[in-house]
């Protein structure tokens, strides 16, 4: 499976190189666009996201990386890749396996857009409440089905635990498949019964408080994607920078930082 992974992110970055360049919105000079593409290691960048971990991505000041899980699913993903269309914004998507089957159409048009696919299990469990063995298929069935979905290996190694709440002993399952593992460093409780302009608030105040960071958003909700328009337009208003991150490889060397960025 490492091995099957690492192959996959060879593939994929051939695709990534020619998708998700950035800060190229042809036509539209007043779109948010895609700031910067930060290039990650899963070798050497194993968790990210302070809600978890003490470590996070190199992001600068103003600078957020969009991510979106739990779908895909119509009509509340065709939505959000149409806003994310709109302002030439890329995201990463952490897909679960079982939609992926359902929904293989929006997985490739995540991927041909030039978004980031990564995985979030098979049938969304929790996987503390399971056995290691059951955990693993969990993990690398969700891998499978997104694969199967895009006709190629090409899931990002990137994965991201269903409710946020890993055990040690889960983290060290989806480390071994040579996974990163994301959790986030800022939510706007979009499962919550929020309007689309609360959500859209709620991830602003939160961001601004550290001008910065990994957003986690969920694109199975309608409130969701009708506040991804909002959202982009205040990000935008207040000079945000929209990164996207990709899995390191000779098409994307990976990004030069100093270990406190990192920590940041």
């Amino acid at each position: 499976m490492i091995f099957r992974i690492t192959a996959s992110v060879a593939l994929a970055a051939l695709v990534y190189a020619g998708a998700s360049r950035a800060g190229t919105c042809q036509g539209r000079p007043e779109a948010l666009g895609t700031a910067r593409v930060i290039a990650l290691d899963p070798s050497e960048h194993r968790k990210l996201g302070l809600m978890e971990y003490n470590e996070t991505l190199p992001l600068e000041d103003h600078e957020v990386v969009l991510t979106f899980d739990d779908g895909p699913i119509p009509p509340a993903t065709p939505k959000v890749l149409d806003a994310l269309a709109a302002e030439c914004v890329k995201a990463t998507f952490f897909v679960v396996g079982q939609m992926a089957k359902a929904h293989p159409e929006l997985v490739r048009r995540e991927f041909q857009e030039g978004h980031t696919v990564g995985t979030h299990t098979e049938h969304h469990p929790n996987l503390n409440r399971l056995p290691a063995e059951a955990a693993t298929r969990e993990i690398t069935a969700g891998i499978a089905s997104v694969n199967k979905a895009l006709g190629e290996p090409l899931a990002a190694p990137f994965f991201r635990f269903p409710y946020l709440e890993p055990k040690a002993t889960q983290d060290a399952l989806a480390l071994k498949l040579g996974l990163t593992i994301w959790s986030t460093d800022i939510h706007a409780s979009d499962w919550d019964p929020l309007s689309p302009a609360q959500v859209a608030e709620l991830a602003m105040r939160r961001l601004e408080r550290s001008k910065k960071g990994i957003l986690m958003l969920h694109d199975i909700h309608q409130r969701t994607a009708l506040a991804v328009p909002l959202l982009l337009r205040e990000l935008k208003a207040r000079g945000y920078r929209a990164v996207q991150v990709v899995p390191a490889d000779a098409a994307h060397p990976k990004t030069a930082a100093s270990a406190e960025m990192w920590m940041d």
